[in-house]
């Protein structure tokens, strides 16, 4: 039975570990492709982690509540750990494969509304700043028409991934 409690407590230790160094298991076995991606996912920390654990302590209950011998517990555990470890990759790999959180584009950035930090010269460049996804970003600004320091502003147009073409806000 201590076998098994041992293995139980050594799966948790490798899923904190799983915590800890994110990702270290799978980086050494892209180097390895075995069978053409057969056992991409399967070997992770978390997969190995959550079998090594599901056996061991329903190894160890087993052992305990029905007087079963090694081999019984191993038969009890197994499936329990490959079905803790298969719960462990389906549930990673819909967490991998979120994309709710898109980034934002340029063309998001059209029609937002800013104030001018640097004014804009007619022909040249200053800076706005843009409240883009709820975060303040500041990008340099150019104007058809002369815009001052402190100026409401509305992004037309998007020329970079750094600059904005910009109108004054009439009131």
């Amino acid at each position: 039975m201590a076998w098994f409690l041992g293995l139980g407590i050594a799966g948790v230790a490798l899923l904190a570990l799983s915590l800890i160094f994110d990702g270290v298991l799978e980086g050494l076995f892209d180097g390895v492709n075995v069978l053409d991606g057969l056992f991409d996912g399967w070997l992770s920390l978390p997969v190995i982690a959550g079998f090594v654990s599901m056996l061991g302590f329903s190894g160890t209950i087993a052992m305990g509540t029905t007087g079963l011998g090694g081999a019984g517990a191993t038969a009890v555990g197994v499936p329990a750990g490959v079905a803790t470890g298969w719960l462990a990759y389906r549930l990673s790999r819909a967490l991998m494969s979120d994309r709710s959180g898109e980034a934002p584009r340029d063309d998001d950035l059209i029609g937002t509304s800013g104030s001018v930090v640097t004014a804009i010269p007619v022909g040249g460049y200053g800076e706005v700043l843009v409240h883009l996804a709820g975060q303040p970003v500041k990008f340099a600004a150019k104007s058809p028409v002369p815009v001052a320091r402190g100026a409401e502003v509305w992004v037309d147009q998007a020329l970079s991934h750094t600059a904005v073409s910009v109108r004054p806000v009439e009131r």
